[in-house]
């Protein structure tokens, strides 16, 4: 297929100020061009503004929390099924290589806060003033144009809309945006047919519902789960690893009587727990393996095909899920919703998306994510054709490109922007050429085993909020 075959089928157009010579090779970016934004200083945002680098662009890297990788921070507790190798990314290795960094053991699992302290901070203070901290994107739009304006649209920067941690506005022009904030600002609720059950809203507000994995090795945390009963509501690697933290307290004195309720919208089948022994990722098959033991040992109980319409209190205050049907389950003193997350769309009203409508995910690159079809190890290497939007020299990049599918790996990220750098510097040839081998087989997620006691360092800014606008 010819590069020009490729813009008409993706939507990307060569950026105007750059060329590509006969080999692919780049031409330099102007002197004084404005820079590429990149929103979220999370890992994707951070190692696209570390491919930027490496192509000569200036990136402008907005990140809402008050420190790198807020998101991360917030599951700290909570170890990858990944290993250093596949956490790394390696323009941003050569970043970090005249600092001193020391690249961590390549075959180790980290924990969230480990990634932070080890790898994500030290790089975005490599980056230095490229990362601007305590701001949010509230909106963008090309200068001067709504989304109904087409007359020179393409020609005109963008106007990025921000509000700093103090509450002041500014609005800044770049030429490209890459949106890697995330999803964890928005999880997905309790009720079956994707809006709120009935009551949620009033339960979460007084704090009845959770929506994280819960951290037990906080004292507090610990206490407020032991010796209770707690539905677990979801059937992902999160829904997984808060089951096997709550079996593992149950096995402790302190946790005698604690007890889960496992609440699956679908039925359980041979492929509920993933690939065990035999997946590629093998940290991830141990965490499927965990929650079936938790099941099989009788610290879990399986409540499945529950649809859940609502959720009460009974007269002695405890919690009560109804489902669609008519059933109700045992009375749960907490009530942990882990059914997905979700992007945040509400900053990009002005601009020219197309979204899948199942997904919200990019149109080309949806058929290749489906959850109803794929995991994340059968997911072919994709880049800027499959990002691409109708409002050019826009993409949305990491677990925010996949929408709603939980099949997101990092190392899929990283392939994406590597690939989005290189169409951004106009070295089209290297922007499409995509290859990535991809861990088959089990669930797919960003978390793993809980982390034993004392294996968690004192990262800044633990427990903050998201990393997304």
């Amino acid at each position: 297929m010819s590069i020009s075959s490729a813009r008409l089928r993706s939507g990307y157009r060569q950026p105007s100020n750059q060329g590509v010579g006969s080999e692919g090779a780049t031409t330099m970016p102007e002197r004084n061009a404005p820079p590429i934004a990149v929103i979220g200083a999370g890992p994707v945002g951070l190692a696209a503004a570390a491919q930027l680098v490496g192509r000569g662009l200036t990136p402008l890297v907005l990140e809402a929390g008050p420190t790198a990788a807020t998101a991360v921070r917030a599951w700290g507790h909570v170890r990858l099924f990944s290993t250093w190798a596949e956490l790394v990314d390696r323009a941003a290795e050569k970043l970090l290589a005249p600092t001193g960094w020391t690249p961590p053991p390549s075959d180790e699992h980290p924990t969230g806060a480990r990634w932070v302290a080890d790898y994500l901070q030290p790089l975005a203070d490599a980056l230095g003033d490229r990362v601007r901290y305590g701001t949010t994107v509230t909106g963008l739009a090309r200068a001067g144009r709504d989304r109904v304006v087409d007359a020179g649209r393409a020609r005109q920067p963008f106007t990025v809309h921000l509000t700093s941690a103090d509450g002041g506005e500014e609005r800044v022009r770049v030429r490209a945006i890459i949106d890697a904030s995330g999803t964890w600002s928005i999880p997905a609720p309790l009720g079956a047919d994707g809006l709120p059950a009935a009551g949620e809203r009033a339960l979460a507000e007084r704090g009845r519902l959770d929506y994280r994995v819960p951290d037990l090795g906080d004292p507090a945390v610990r206490a407020a789960f032991a010796g209770k009963r707690t539905a677990v509501v979801g059937a992902g690697a999160s829904a997984f690893t808060a089951l096997a933290a709550l079996a593992d307290l149950a096995g402790t004195e302190e946790g005698a009587g604690t007890e889960a309720l496992w609440v699956t919208r679908r039925e359980i089948s041979a492929t509920t727990f993933g690939g065990g022994t035999a997946d590629q990722l093998p940290a991830r098959g141990a965490l499927g393996l965990a929650a079936r033991a938790a099941v099989d040992r009788g610290h879990a109980r399986a409540v499945a095909g529950f649809r859940t319409a609502a959720v009460q209190r009974d007269a002695d205050g405890r919690l009560v899920l109804v489902a669609e049907d008519g059933r109700r389950t045992e009375p749960v003193d907490r009530v942990v919703v882990l059914t997905g997350l979700r992007p945040d769309l509400s900053f990009l009203g002005e601009v020219r998306l197309g979204l899948d409508e199942r997904l919200s995910a990019p149109s080309a690159l949806a058929p290749l994510i489906d959850p109803n079809v794929h995991s994340c190890g059968t997911v072919r290497p994709h880049g800027v054709e499959e990002l691409a939007h109708p409002e050019p020299d826009l993409f949305l990049a990491g677990a925010k490109s996949y929408g709603r599918a939980p099949t997101f790996l990092a190392m899929t990220g990283y392939e994406q922007v590597r690939s989005l750098a290189a169409a951004l510097a106009g070295d089209l040839t290297a922007a499409r050429s995509v290859a990535l081998a991809l861990p088959a087989t089990g669930v797919c997620g960003g978390t793993g085993l809980p982390a034993p006691a004392g294996d968690i360092p004192d990262v800044p800014g633990r427990g903050g909020g998201c990393c997304g606008a």
